[in-house]
Parts: C-alpha cells; sequence; structure tokens
C-alpha cells in the first residue's frame, strides 16, 4: 500500500470511531492490505491519539485462541495499544459511547515492574519482570460494520480494542496457577461465559513472553509499568445498553462492569 493508502485507511477508522458509521473491511477496500501494512496503520492512529493527548499504558494480546486463529487463517497471536482513557474501574460506569458494537471477554492482566528490553525475553525473564496480577475484562470493539474481520483487519483496528476494567485485587504470580485458573462470567446473573487459563495460549504466561519478544524485536520492548491484558479465558459475548457483568477468577477474585443505559443514567 502507498503512505497515501495507509493515512486513508488509518483515517477512515478513526471517523468509523468518531460517528459511529462502521466501513467495510478494509482488505475489500485495498486489497493489497497486508500484516506489514495493517500494523503500520496502526502505528499511524497511535500517533495521531498521543499527539492529540493520550499516553500509552500499555499492550493488549488478541487471537490467543486457537480456534479463533483457525477461523481467520493465521497461526499467531495479534497486539493492539492500550491508552490511558479506556480504563475504568471495579463496578464504574461504563459509557456506551465511548464503545464500537462492544462485546465482552475475560482475561489476567499483568502490571511490568521491570523492563524487558532484552533480545527475545525468555520465559523466566518475563516472570521475574511481572510485579502483579489483576483480573480484568476487556470490551473489544470493532470499527469494521457488523465484525466482518479477518486478521488484517483486525490489525489495522488495533486489534479491535475499545476499553477494559480492571480489578482490585493485586496477586503475586507465585500464589496462582493461572493454567488451571477457572473464570465464570454472568450477566445479571445468568452464566455466559466459562473458561480458563488454558484457553489463553494454554497459560496466559505464554501469550506475554510471545508479546515480549514481538515488541523487543519491533525495538519497542515492554517497560516497568506497562499494563497487559493477556487474552481472552473463554468466549466474547455482546454487550447492550444498562447490562451487568460479574465475573470470577479462581484466584484472582471477582470483577464487575456496569453499562450506562441508553438513558445514561447509571445502572447498580
Amino acid at each position: 500500500m502507498t503512505p497515501e493508502q495507509l493515512s486513508t485507511a488509518a483515517r477512515s477508522l478513526r471517523d468509523a470511531a468518531a460517528s459511529g458509521h462502521y466501513i467495510s473491511p478494509l482488505r475489500e477496500t485495498y486489497p493489497t492490505l497486508d500484516a506489514n501494512s495493517a500494523y503500520e496503520i496502526q502505528r499511524i492512529n497511535t500517533e495521531h491519539r498521543v499527539a492529540g493527548g493520550r499516553r500509552i499504558v500499555g499492550r493488549k494480546i488478541g487471537l490467543t485462541a486457537r480456534a479463533v486463529q483457525a477461523q481467520l487463517g493465521v497461526d499467531q497471536p495479534d497486539f493492539g495499544v492500550l491508552f490511558d482513557d479506556m480504563g475504568y474501574g471495579d463496578g464504574e460506569p461504563v459509557p456506551m459511547s465511548a464503545l464500537q458494537q462492544p462485546k465482552i471477554e475475560a482475561e489476567v492482566a499483568f502490571v511490568l515492574g521491570r523492563d524487558l528490553a532484552m533480545p527475545s525475553p525468555s520465559q523466566l525473564d518475563v516472570m521475574r519482570a511481572i510485579d502483579h496480577v489483576l483480573p480484568a475484562l476487556e470490551i473489544v470493539g470493532s470499527r469494521i460494520a457488523d465484525w466482518r474481520i479477518k486478521f488484517v483487519d483486525t490489525v489495522a483496528d488495533n486489534a479491535s480494542s475499545g476499553a477494559y476494567v480492571l480489578g482490585n485485587t493485586p496477586r503475586r504470580l507465585s500464589d496462582l496457577d493461572l493454567r488451571l485458573c477457572g473464570m465464570v462470567m454472568t450477566r445479571r446473573g445468568e452464566p455466559v461465559s466459562v473458561g480458563a487459563g488454558a484457553a489463553c495460549l494454554g497459560h496466559p504466561i505464554n501469550a506475554v513472553v510471545w508479546l515480549a519478544r514481538t515488541m523487543a524485536s519491533l525495538g519497542q520492548p515492554l517497560r516497568a509499568g506497562d499494563l497487559v491484558l493477556s487474552g481472552a479465558l473463554g468466549p466474547m459475548v455482546p454487550v447492550a445498553p444498562g447490562d451487568v457483568f460479574e465475573t470470577r477468577i479462581h484466584g484472582l477474585g471477582d470483577i464487575k462492569a456496569v453499562f450506562e443505559a441508553a438513558n445514561s443514567e447509571e445502572q447498580a
């Protein structure tokens, strides 16, 4: 793709987010779009947000479920950027106006206490760098109409990022068995998603190792203080105005996401 096409594609995603008028898949509009071009579009919009006053606070990992990778025809995850204005606290109302075609999924979040700037960080490097672990809910979103995405579409669209909710119960990695940690998500008391740590590349740490190596190879290593959302523990669930989701992740505790109703009244 030419620089002009990359710039136009990036702007179309920004316009879709601002207007709510979602666009056709980028792969259809730009048949030459490949993974490198998709990440370049993501980079353009990242720089645009930073120039507008947003701050990068970490990264998210997507496509960590083998079944989803097979569906999109890829054999590895992808990553997106987390900004300061995307985060909400446990139980804090999330405005629907900030979201685009939202869906929610439960994840394990990691906060780093050390830089991972060495070449090809090892699993041991990653485990040593983790300061604490938190329960999290990622609210994914898409600027592509009807979620008609393939790999290049979601990469360009910041890995279909939307928002996230962080829990308030930090845990030490050494106190957890994240491969076997069970997860149950309910919507107003009704179970809507179940899973476990093994659904995330076999173990959430595997996903963080992949991200650490990828970012180091790009010259953008993960740093102390970075937040990493490691990928879904179970199926994602569509979000509607007024929804309340409560999730329990064994060993990590409970977390709640509350979505404002269409009339913006907060829900209990």
